[in-house]
């Protein structure tokens, strides 16, 4: 297991970062809370976890422990991946994912695209008294850019949404709603458009 990659950023995105150490560039899979924190930094150190299947190797990058403890706490949990985990840490900060499931708020959980009612009772059910005991104090950045469209538009097809409907969906976000703190507040209300 790879505990965590630390060196210079070579490639950011909201979905994903190449963290290049030794000579070697790694391709990071990113929720939006880590791409938050690292998106002004040139060097830095990500938590990983590597997922190892029949057809590929990936790699997951996180900010920070809680983070990290909340993606593999998910992917314990039967029906959840995780891509639909770090889609889950995307449109959701840990802080509020944590307290979701601690205080047992199925409609928030099924919020997130991939989430039925099944599948967040199941979250509930297996996770609710493991997070009772973890810590929820987490302060996130407001991350700040140019091509707020471009990154977003980026992030959701990376995370699997078909690149039109993407495109159509912060095309309408941006003619009706002109107040974004970021790329991730935009990534966010498009993912509930999605």
């Amino acid at each position: 297991m790879i505990g965590y990659i630390k060196g210079t950023l070579t490639f950011k995105s909201p979905a994903y970062v190449l963290l290049e150490s030794g000579g070697i560039g790694y391709h990071i899979f990113i929720s939006l809370h880590t791409f938050t924190r690292i998106q002004h930094t040139e060097q830095c150190k990500l938590l990983t976890y590597l997922h190892i299947t029949d057809s590929a190797h990936t790699l997951y990058g996180f900010a920070d422990e809680v983070e990290k403890y909340l993606f593999t706490q998910l992917i314990t949990v039967s029906g959840v991946g995780p891509s639909t985990a770090r889609l889950a840490l995307s449109s959701l900060s840990p802080e509020e994912l944590h307290k979701a499931i601690v205080q047992g708020n199925e409609r928030v959980i099924q919020g997130i695209k991939g989430i039925g009612p099944k599948t967040a009772k199941r979250i509930i059910l297996e996770l609710k008294d493991k997070l009772v005991k973890m810590t929820d104090e987490i302060k996130i950045q407001i991350p700040s850019g140019n091509s707020l469209s471009q990154e977003a538009l980026s992030a959701l097809v990376t995370l699997g949404f078909n690149k039109s409907q993407a495109e159509k969906a912060i095309d309408d976000l941006l003619r009706t709603d002109k107040e974004f703190s970021g790329v991730e507040d935009l990534i966010k209300k498009a993912l509930k458009l999605l």
